[in-house]
């Protein structure tokens, strides 16, 4: 993933507090700045473990970049955001090779990944060169990869984005969806999880 907690390179959940109202967005993929005050007392690597505590699902987002190419990496700084209208969001390192390519894309894929798609996850958490080479792929909104075998797929449209802190955070309205039964990968502590027994 880009920065997971723990894991080199899955985007990591960032402690952002905000999100700036879509109805201030004067555009599409309109890059919005957030102020968010941290106190100078809460140290890095502590907050970086207390957010690790923090139990998510795994994804792979994917996009065109502006020559056509696929690109993709592992995140679970997925969230919902939005039912009416249809909104999710994810952020991603500002200092991430591929922040250029989701910055200038009108749309992006939010692939969430299921427990058997491991070895994935960690391709896209690498720094492998074809990352595509693995996993059986289609073609989604704006061209951008969707993967066979996921629980969930969310087809999203740039709604806007907002530098906050060292992320980016991306907001998407969601144009299609399909899900699957199945148990999803789950990330916690810097670790990967099968989903437990319900309770």
């Amino acid at each position: 993933m880009t920065d997971v907690t723990g894991v080199t390179g899955v985007t990591g959940v960032t402690g952002v507090t905000g999100v700036a109202d879509l109805a201030s967005v004067p555009g599409l993929a309109e890059v919005q700045a957030l102020t968010v005050d941290v106190p100078a007392a809460v140290e890095a690597r502590a907050l970086r473990t207390a957010l690790g505590r923090f139990a998510t699902g795994v994804t792979i987002v994917t996009c065109l970049d502006d020559q056509g190419q696929r690109v993709g990496l592992t995140a679970n700084s997925f969230n919902a955001l939005s039912l009416d209208p249809p909104l999710v969001l994810w952020s991603l390192r500002s200092a991430s090779t591929q922040a250029i390519a989701f910055g200038r894309a009108a749309h992006f894929v939010i692939n969430v990944l299921s427990e058997n798609q491991v070895a994935l996850s960690r391709r896209f958490a690498s720094k492998v060169e074809d990352k595509f080479a693995e996993g059986a792929w289609a073609t989604g909104a704006g061209g951008a990869p969707v993967l066979a075998g996921a629980v969930a797929v969310l087809e999203c449209e740039t709604a806007s984005q907002q530098t906050a802190g060292d992320h980016v955070l991306f907001i998407g309205r969601v144009l299609a969806v399909t899900e699957a039964p199945g148990p999803p990968l789950v990330y916690q502590a810097g670790h990967y999880h099968v989903l437990g027994e319900v309770l």
